[in-house]
């Protein structure tokens, strides 16, 4: 790959972080605000996508249960994404649309949150689990890109990312919950938790 190839690429990443920066401030803050009030409330964050989003999804929810940084307890978060029996079974006796849906039901309760990661926001099985969050008394956030979609307006909080790159929107994304997550373990633990040995590089420097 040539030299100018990787420039325009990070720079376009670049770009669009500081857009969102720019623009998307009191969306991050009131997923943070939401995010850190469900879990001081005693209930748990519930992460889905699909494709990469899929991934970020289950990247996040293993922020919350293990770490970012700090040493702390841990911290009740699932991703819809990872087990394979129910997706399978649910896909496979009840259509791929409902593969969250069905979760949702089964594990959501009111005040529990869910977090949406989509590039299209368009996908049915996201829609579907949407509505069932919304019956379940649940809130939902929005990690949404470029028009939005149906989903744009059926959720509560709509993080739009000013963007219709795919691989931009989901790095972005998964900045964005590296953000939210870190701001849910300073508020609740920053008094007396430590960041721990191997998130700091030699100069003591973040390097997770």
């Amino acid at each position: 790959m040539g030299s100018m190839g990787i420039r325009s690429g990070l720079s376009e990443l670049a770009t669009v972080a500081g857009l969102v920066a720019e623009t998307l401030r009191p969306e991050i803050t009131e997923y943070a605000t939401r995010a850190l009030a469900t879990i001081a409330g005693g209930n748990k964050l519930m992460f889905c996508g699909n494709g990469g989003s899929a991934a970020d999804a289950q990247h996040l929810a293993a922020e919350y249960v293990v770490r970012l940084a700090w040493s702390r307890p841990a911290l009740p978060a699932l991703a819809l994404t990872t087990d394979t029996s129910v997706l399978t079974a649910c896909a496979n006796d009840r259509g791929y649309d409902e593969v969250f849906a069905r979760q949702v039901a089964a594990l959501g309760r009111p005040g529990d949150l869910l977090v949406i990661h989509s590039t299209s926001g368009d996908s049915a099985n996201l829609v579907k689990a949407t509505a069932q969050a919304r019956h379940r008394g649940m809130t939902i956030v929005g990690l949404l890109a470029g028009s939005g979609g149906q989903l744009k307006s059926l959720v509560d909080v709509a993080v739009l990312l000013p963007t219709e790159r795919v691989s931009r929107a989901q790095e972005v994304h998964l900045a964005i919950g590296h953000i939210v997550c870190r701001y849910v373990e300073e508020s609740l633990f920053g008094d007396v938790a430590e960041l721990t040995e191997d998130a700091l590089d030699s100069e003591g420097r973040l390097s997770d």
